[in-house]
């Protein structure tokens, strides 16, 4: 229904992030909401809308290949919105392709809500349908702003909506407190070090 739409960023949440454009604000679930940053400058925000019973949800991207590896994702049973922008989240989308070619289940139960069914229901149905989407699928982010005391709090919620258990969180909290980043940087280094525990 929507393609893209051009606006200017003016609420970042854990969850969600506004997409002005109009006098409208357009609430739009991302992979990672602290990948924008409230701005005067416009972008162009690749859309998804996710119809389901009585719920409308408006899905942004900062690019069409990462949009249409959601949308490959969302086609698997087992996936769906919330599960596939936890998997988008991780900063490394050529990984989980190349993850899926080599069936690498143990790699693709890493992420929240995918166990071994999903795993291998994930490969049996994207395995070779990936090829075009290799590449940089995440636009390169603009200058980031200052690290401030809020910004590892931001990221801990932003990975709480995508899933992850506090349990899972805490384990990584004290190696993120002895560096002082923003919040999207905070982000990836928090899903990298997931990654690795897991």
């Amino acid at each position: 229904m929507y393609d893209y739409i051009k606006g200017k960023i003016t609420e970042v949440h854990p969850e969600y992030v506004t997409l002005e454009c109009r006098d409208i604000g357009y609430k739009l679930q991302t992979p990672n909401p602290f990948a924008f940053h409230v701005d005067e400058e416009m972008i162009k925000v690749y859309t998804h809308l996710h119809v389901r019973d009585d719920v409308h949800s408006l899905i942004g991207f900062q690019s069409i290949r990462q949009r249409q590896l959601f949308e490959k994702l969302i086609t698997v049973s087992g996936i769906g919105p919330k599960g596939a922008l936890a998997i988008l989240a991780n900063g490394i989308p050529q990984q989980v392709a190349e993850a899926i070619e080599r069936e690498d289940e143990k790699f693709l139960v890493q992420f929240p809500g995918v166990g071994k069914k999903t795993a291998r229901q994930m490969i049996l149905d994207l395995k070779g349908k990936l090829d075009h989407l290799f590449g940089d699928l995440f636009e390169p982010n603009e200058a980031p702003s200052l690290a401030s005391n809020d910004a590892l709090e931001e990221a801990m919620l932003a990975l709480q909506a995508l899933g992850y258990s506090e349990r899972e969180l805490k384990r990584i909290e004290t190696t993120l407190q002895q560096q002082e980043m923003t919040t999207e940087a905070y982000m990836k280094e928090a899903l990298r070090l997931l990654v690795k525990q897991s």
